[in-house]
């Protein structure tokens, strides 16, 4: 528990977890939903959700209160801040080359694909 105090909680680690745990929520009851689906007829939609949501609130207080985890969540948050993110300018920038890029890899194909669509055409007729 000591070491938990020395990394106070911050808003990014309780986001990852609000997300991770809403991720867990839905994937869990689409899961049951289908498999249990698949081999017979499914229990309502009622017991569904609230097994779901069980299952995700056990799941995620253990994770939180494991300290492997949660020092991990911290760490990834403490890397997170050290990185540099890229302007708007850059981004756009970025973007821009990359579409022109596929256009050009576009046309270059389609190109290739035509001339060999004729060779073919010859030599088999």
């Amino acid at each position: 528990m000591a070491q938990q105090q020395e990394n106070a909680p911050n808003k990014p680690v309780h986001l990852m977890y609000l997300i991770g745990a809403v991720l867990l929520f839905y994937v869990t009851q689409w899961s049951i939903d289908w498999i249990w689906g698949y081999f017979g007829s499914p229990p309502t939609e009622f017991k569904i959700t609230m097994f779901s949501a069980l299952s995700t609130v056990i799941i995620a207080t253990y994770c939180y209160r494991n300290d492997r985890i949660y020092t991990l969540a911290n760490e990834v948050a403490g890397e997170l801040k050290k990185v540099t993110w890229p302007t708007a300018k850059e981004v756009r920038t970025a973007t821009l080359v990359v579409i022109i890029m596929a256009i050009v890899s576009a046309i270059i194909l389609g190109t290739m694909d035509l001339i060999w669509t004729n060779i073919t055409e010859l030599v088999y007729g």
